[in-house]
Order: structure tokens, then sequence, then C-alpha cells
């Protein structure tokens, strides 16, 4: 029997507790993974609290995971022993589907969450298919470079799909987990960039990031004063706004897309985006090659995220860091099992 250690919430916004588990026999396709970092995400948080949908408990969290591999199965390709990789929120895949096939494991029917139905990278070890276990690139710091494997790659993949152009205007609104590397990616694109924040206190770290300029998210008579002038709106945040206030900062033509996972129903009147032909859209964590993608892009410009480091022993108290909205930007794990 193979045991892993780890840290799983044994019930509803529990707190962890030390978990050894037998992750079972290992696949042909595996790799087995020796996790050294793993970054915290608020998809964690809501598989604790249950707030998506009933979490079977106990749930070891993480998804943002960096570490080496240690093991490979008998039909594992390109991926050796000693490789450091890279492991985000999706480990397994159909590989046979036509969105696989078509690169886009990220929309596959059957894809497997690294966290739903299995324990994450809250542990020592952690398994995935192959192709999700992505080498890291030269040039990207192994310490820092977990939540890209989530937030960096949720927040990389609009620019992508919307071919967003070097000489858009965009604004990010929220500028937190997600929302600060949105804003390094879109002025390294080239972009014009405006960020929108609920917090006064943010406009200053807004503008350090890349900002152009900031704006208010929930003062309507702000929002009005920016009426049509984006090409390009990205929510990063999860929480029910003053929508039509934002769509009417667009331009004709222009588009909301959502990334945060707002979970009440959005009231919008159609009449702003009939009579301009905007639109509203929605993407999730990309697909491998995307992801390949970012991590390249960072390399390039010299972007990470910002993160603030708890060993994995001190797990609540980051747990509780990030709850308390005062993380700048991301928590990282760093495994101390011993």
């Amino acid at each position: 029997m193979t045991h892993f250690r780890g840290w799983a919430a044994p019930g509803k916004s529990a707190d962890l507790e030390r978990l050894d588990f037998d992750p079972g026999a290992m696949g042909g396709e595996e790799v087995e993974i020796a996790v050294e970092y793993c970054g915290i995400c608020h998809s964690d948080l809501a598989m604790v609290d249950s707030e998506w949908f009933p979490t079977h408990y106990p749930v070891v969290p993480g998804h943002e995971v960096v570490g080496t591999i240690v093991a490979v199965g008998a039909q594992v390709k390109g991926r050796v022993i000693g490789q450091r990789v890279g492991l985000g929120w999706h480990s397994n895949s159909c590989q046979h589907c036509q969105y696989c096939q078509g690169g886009e494991q990220n929309l596959c029917a059957t894809r497997q969450p690294t966290i739903i139905g299995r324990h994450g990278g809250f542990a020592d070890k952690v398994r995935a298919h192959w192709s999700w276990a992505l080498p890291l690139p030269a040039g990207l710091d192994p310490a820092s470079a977990g939540p890209l494997m989530c937030g960096g790659g949720t927040a990389f993949l609009p620019f992508v799909i919307h071919d967003i152009k070097p000489t858009d205007r965009v604004g990010v609104v929220g500028i937190g987990g997600l929302g600060h590397l949105a804003v390094k990616f879109a002025k390294a694109w080239g972009c014009d960039v405006t960020a929108f924040t609920s917090s006064p206190s943010k406009r200053e770290e807004a503008l350090a990031l890349g900002a152009h300029r900031t704006v208010s998210s929930v003062d309507v008579k702000e929002l009005k004063a920016h009426a049509g002038k984006l090409d390009f709106l990205l929510v990063t945040v999860g929480a029910s706004l003053e929508w039509d206030a934002l769509i009417g900062t667009l331009a004709p033509k222009g588009r909301l897309h959502l990334v945060g996972m707002v979970t009440e129903a959005m009231k919008v009147r159609t009449s702003s985006l009939l009579s301009w032909q905007r639109s509203i859209s929605a993407s999730p964590t990309p697909s491998p090659v995307t992801l390949m993608k970012m991590m390249e892009f960072c390399v390039r410009h010299g972007i990470a995220p910002q993160v603030e480091h708890f060993p994995m022993s001190r797990v609540n108290d980051a747990v509780a860091h990030l709850r308390s909205g005062n993380a700048r930007y991301r928590v990282v794990l760093d495994a101390d099992f011993v």
C-alpha cells in the first residue's frame, strides 16, 4: 500500500488536518510528482466550503502545483524522472474526443479536475496524466510559478481566444489573485490598461502593476464617466457588480468577459448590448498548450505572480490570510513534510 501525506478538510469550512491516504494503483499514463510548492486559490476555498456544490469529504485541496517527477507509468511520453513540472486545475482528460484532439482538452466532457473526486496538491505527492504535467521553462522561478498554473492561465486565456490586439483598450475588474496578473498580461500585450477596483487602497498598487489609470468598480457615477471607452473588459472577481454600468464602459462591439465564478444570477439590460453590438462571454482554465504559451510569455516579459509564502504545515494560517482579503496577491505553500 502506498501512502501519500496531505492536509485535508474533514468537513465543510473546517480547518485542514493531516491525512495519510492511499492514492491507489498508478496508471500507465500517469506521472507522480513530489510537491515542492502549491498555491492556494479561491477555488480551493470553494471546495472546502462546498460553495459550488456539495464536496465529498475529506478533501485535500491544491491545484497550483510545482514539483519534480519521481515516478512515471509505462506509457508516459515526454516526461522523465527528475523533471520539474507544473500542474493546474485539471489532471486528466479523455485524449480522444474532438476537443482533446483539437488541443482544447480543457473543454473535454470527462476532464478530471485535480481536486474533485481525488486528492490534490496540499500533499507531499500528487499524480496526473503526463499531458497535464507541464515542464517549467528555463527562466521561470519555481517558487512563484504555482499560481500561473491556474490563476495565471485563467487570466491569460481570454487574450488568446478573443485575439486581443496590442492597440485594444482593456479593462480589468478586480485587482486580486487573477486581476493583478491580468493587468501585467495586458500591459505586456501592449494594450492601454484600465484597472477597476472597489478598494481605494489598491489604486496605487494597480498603477504599479502596469495599469495606465484606475476606476472604481462600484461607483456608478465614476463608471459612467468612462462610458464607451473600452474594447475589452475582463472581470476577474466572483462578486455581483454594477453590470449595466460596467457594460456601459464598452465601446461599440466591445466585450465583457468573465473568468470569476459569479454564483448569483446576473441582472443585465439587453438594450445596451443590442444598441452597440456588445457581447458577454466567459472562459475556464486553459488547455495544456495555452498554459505552455502563457509560461513562455511570462519568461519573455519577466512576468511573475506576486506571492507570499507559508510552510505547508501552517496551511490553516495561510488559508485564514487568504480569507481575510489581505493577501498580496497569491499565497504559496512550501512543502515541508518530514
